[in-house]
């Protein structure tokens, strides 16, 4: 993946992607906060397309997403709590595997930051809040012990 950004006026930026191009207009909206859009972009297309891969339709999807940062420079992400609020036709346990399957699989930008960040998130599914404030398992500095790996003796 190539992007290259020019300046295009005053805080005016174009990005032209392998794809498409786009204007960056700091400061009606931030570099950061074009970086936390694309994260939750990331997730939020995963919720997408998981489903609809498995025979399910989601629909009146919404991914919000909070970040704490520094408050001195480098202001980077100390945690990030996302939001999912979804309805399907699936059942709470299969809505919530997807967003799972999103966290620690797919979306590469959570996969990003995850060993720096804390990361949190709850899932609304069909309109009932079926997990609130999980831990993802894996990354955000986590301690988790997944115990004495066997492998194959050579």
């Amino acid at each position: 993946m190539k992007i290259t950004v020019s300046h295009q006026s005053e805080m005016k930026f174009e990005a032209k992607t392998e794809k498409a191009s786009f204007i960056i207009d700091c400061p009606q909206i931030s570099p950061i906060e074009y970086f936390l859009s694309g994260i939750i972009g990331c997730t939020a297309t995963d919720i997408v397309m998981l489903p609809k891969q498995q025979g399910f339709e989601v629909k009146n999807l919404s991914v919000s997403g909070e970040v704490v940062r520094n408050e001195t420079s480098p202001k980077k992400f100390n945690s990030l709590h996302l939001e999912y609020s979804f309805e399907s036709d699936a059942d709470d346990i299969l809505a919530g595997r997807w967003v799972m399957a999103s966290l620690e699989t797919y979306c590469s930008t959570i996969n990003t930051i995850r060993d720096t960040t804390s990361i949190t998130y709850t899932i609304i599914h069909n309109g009932t809040i079926v997990r609130d404030h999980e831990t993802m398992i894996s990354g955000g500095g986590s301690n988790v012990d997944f115990g004495t790996l066997q492998g194959c003796n050579a």
